[in-house]
């Protein structure tokens, strides 16, 4: 047992998990981080980083044997052969859609922080008090203020660049250098500012840094971050946290290790290990710690609650208010709009920027009432049509080829990205009649959007429209294209935060009711969803976290 034993064990190792070994390891805690894939070394293993589109057998894009393979991924752009290892092989690990849900999940060092959209953004006062003052679900047992100083800690680390745009529903932070917008998303920004007293565009806030940061060099401007970043200019557990965390001496990572239940005392009511399952050999091992954070991503976390299932806890480890596996979120995307911008011809975008612009939430705030809840916000950019554009009049012959050498229109557009509210019914659950690779059983999800989000998908697409036009936009037409929940990649709830232990499963401080020595701290403890990117709060309530975990394991109280 003693080899086994260390003083904190974290599940997962994508942004969640890999901020916990950090802080772990730097408060000095010898911890090990457990991930059920594959390890994937920075630089070494970013096997496609630096390819050219010609050097891919089929140009980066798909073939009907992927698209039988990946059923799930092949729904949106994520199935293509630029970066398929970093995405689940399905069959190994499927799961039963009650309603259609499109999990897109990455199991390997560093989950889905090696492919995600980088977008930071820090919620405000007005999303935290939402649910309390909306009568809606449970109301969030924090505010801004606590979580203020967290957010300011991790994005330092990380290396946020953005513009301190001073507006009261989207805090600034502790930015890097914007990136810049271009010419045409300028001009845009100032009409909609002219036209619109509420509405702003802003430079994206984005995970890429904009000057060398902590031995990371700063983003070259190629647009390639889901290959992986051999500059390491992108926020990754293998770019940032991981290497803070081994240079402690800390640190032990083991990968193809899948946790399959959180060991439970029922003499001290406190967790007090892990059970692992080798994924590569079918052995199975115990660890054992005094903290356990997990960290596998929401409906995963939700599902190693749910396994640890005991006589005390029969529906699973935190299950006792009967809100674990209830309430899961996603943000609403796929709708908006885009047009044609005249003129400009003279100008062109410099590199490849790996960001967008922002048009934070202005619906349902200052005085705005509507016929729904909540809000969205926007995200997009404008840029010139390439060589794959239609020329009109044109399909053959050397005047076609000419037209292709030069660049297109100028065009823009705007997608929304929506809050969903946290429907109880909306859950997932254990359905042991289906079994994965491992003879583990598997997830099974009952979860959709309701009239709330339809509604306000109408004013996504009428709003985008509007300010397009106002802007100058021509040909400018909406689009909905249609969502399944999971589609926006930001899976929230299921092990919810809340103030009482009769309607929630974490308290404050993200401490498992049932076993305070567990903190859960990935998308699963979210109260809400609020419309902005998550993965910055989710890093700073894992840096709060283990700060109160250290200090509650010095006072011996875990």
């Amino acid at each position: 047992m003693e080899k086994n034993t260390y003083d904190a064990i974290v599940i997962g190792s994508g942004i969640s998990g890999g901020m916990a070994a950090k802080e772990l390891t730097e408060k000095g805690l010898k911890t090990i981080m457990l991930e059920r894939g594959r390890n994937v070394e920075h630089i070494k293993d970013y096997v496609n980083a630096n390819k050219n589109p010609w050097e891919f057998a089929h140009r980066g894009g798909r073939t009907e044997q992927m698209i039988k393979d990946y059923p799930v991924l092949s729904r949106d752009y994520t199935l293509n052969e630029s970066n398929l290892d970093f995405w689940v092989k399905e069959k190994e690990s499927p799961y039963v859609e009650v309603k259609p849900f499109d999990w897109f999940r990455g199991y390997q060092v560093g989950g889905r922080s090696l492919m995600w959209g980088r977008q930071s953004y820090r919620w405000s006062e007005y999303d935290f008090e939402a649910n309390a003052k909306d009568g809606i679900a449970v109301d969030w047992p924090i505010r801004y203020k606590d979580l203020a100083p967290w957010y300011s800690r991790v994005e330092k680390f990380a290396g946020i660049s953005g513009n301190r745009d001073g507006l009261p529903q989207l805090p600034d932070g502790d930015f890097m250098p914007p990136m810049e917008m271009n010419c045409v998303e300028k001009d845009v920004a100032a009409r909609i500012r002219k036209n619109f007293k509420d509405r702003h565009m802003v430079i994206g806030r984005t995970a890429n840094i904009t000057k060398p940061h902590n031995n990371r060099v700063n983003c070259q401007y190629r647009n390639k971050c889901w290959l992986g970043c051999p500059f390491g200019a992108y926020y990754s557990t293998q770019s940032a946290s991981l290497p803070a965390a081994v240079a402690t001496g800390n640190l032990t990572l083991r990968p193809f290790s899948i946790v399959t239940k959180i060991l439970y005392d029922k003499d001290t009511k406190r967790a007090k290990g892990v059970e692992v399952l080798d994924a590569e050999t079918n052995q199975t091992y115990e660890y054992f710690a005094k903290i356990i954070f997990l960290n596998a991503s929401t409906l995963n976390s939700a599902w190693v609650l749910m396994n640890s299932a005991t006589d005390v806890w029969p529906e699973g480890l935190g299950s006792s208010s009967g809100e674990l596996g209830h309430n899961l979120m996603d943000h609403h995307f796929r709708a908006g709009a885009h047009g044609e911008m005249p003129g400009y011809e003279d100008k062109y975008t410099y590199g490849r920027r790996a960001n967008g612009i922002y048009v934070p939430r202005y619906r349902n705030l200052f005085g705005d009432k509507r016929d729904y809840i909540r809000g969205f916000g926007y995200q997009g950019g404008a840029g010139r049509e390439g060589w794959g554009r239609d020329v009109a009049e044109l399909s053959i012959g050397g005047d076609f080829k000419d037209a292709l050498t030069e660049p297109g229109n100028w065009t823009m557009g705007l997608t929304g990205f929506g809050e969903t509210l946290p429907y109880h019914d909306n859950r997932a659950f254990l359905d042991k009649t289906k079994k994965d690779k491992w003879g583990l059983p598997v997830l099974a999800i009952d979860a959709t959007i309701r009239d709330n989000e339809q509604k306000m998908r109408i004013d996504m697409m009428q709003d985008a429209q509007e300010m397009l036009e106002k802007a100058g936009l021509k040909n400018v037409s909406t689009y909905n294209g249609g969502y399944n929940l999971g589609g926006g990649i930001h899976e929230m709830g299921t092990a919810r935060m809340g103030r009482d232990p009769k309607t929630s499963v974490l308290n404050q401080h993200n401490q498992v009711w049932d076993a305070p020595n567990v903190y859960v701290t990935d998308g699963a403890c979210m109260t809400s969803a609020a419309c902005q990117n998550p993965s910055l709060t989710y890093m700073a309530l894992t840096a709060r976290a283990v700060d109160h975990a250290v200090s509650e394991l010095k006072k011996q109280n875990v």
